[in-house]
């Protein structure tokens, strides 16, 4: 994992609107979740979920922005969430994630009618979310932090297909987290951009916004 400054970090990233900002290669871009003991351990063990404890008949959450997985999880201290684990996804299963998102909330800038959203939220397999991004010590951001659901076939497809590697991250967490109560001046995170998007129905799904 490749890591910076969390304070030099911030100098180029935008400061507001709606960005994927995540670490990503050539052929993957790195997503994160986090989870109890138990899930954790066979998903690294296997490089893929499964076992007694994980469901496939429920929503899972991925989010690319590692501070808002921390903002959501506490730094790895909250119940069920103690393991952080940053997930390698191929860049034609995230783009295909993104193509068929639907949002949380009717958007009227991107659905017709609240009718067409209804609709289209009954059938896809993918919920789309913008919150606040977050900084280390859980303070809002103007800046939005996208993080999306996944259901059905698209979670088998992820599972089975798209995922290249899953690494447990929550030692690095535990030892960033001391550094995140300061000024941040020592804080490490992973390296992470804005990722850019030319195909118009990504961007127009999503409502990205374009600089």
């Amino acid at each position: 994992m490749k890591i910076e400054k969390y304070n030099y970090q911030q100098t180029q990233l935008p400061t507001q609107g709606k960005h994927i900002i995540a670490q990503s290669d050539d052929e993957t871009i790195t997503v994160y979740q986090a989870y109890n003991n138990a899930i954790a351990n066979f998903a690294v063990a296997n490089q893929k979920f499964g076992g007694n404890s994980y469901s496939f008949s429920r929503m899972t959450w991925i989010k690319p922005n590692f501070m808002w997985m921390m903002y959501r999880a506490g730094w790895a201290t909250k119940e069920n969430q103690e393991r952080i684990l940053a997930i390698k996804i191929k860049h034609e299963g995230f783009n295909k994630i993104l193509r068929e998102a639907v949002h949380s909330s009717f958007q009227g800038s991107v659905y017709k009618s609240r009718e067409e959203w209804k609709a289209r939220l009954v059938t896809s397999k993918v919920r789309l979310q913008w919150d606040p991004d977050h900084n280390p010590r859980g303070g809002k951001l103007e800046r939005k932090a996208i993080q999306l659901g996944i259901r059905g076939v698209t979670l088998h497809q992820l599972n089975e297909e798209w995922i290249t590697e899953i690494s447990d991250v929550t030692d690095f967490v535990k030892e960033q987290h001391a550094f995140a109560k300061g000024d941040f001046a020592q804080l490490n995170v992973p390296f992470e951009r804005v990722q850019v998007y030319k195909d118009p129905a990504i961007i127009n799904n999503l409502g990205l916004t374009i600089e």
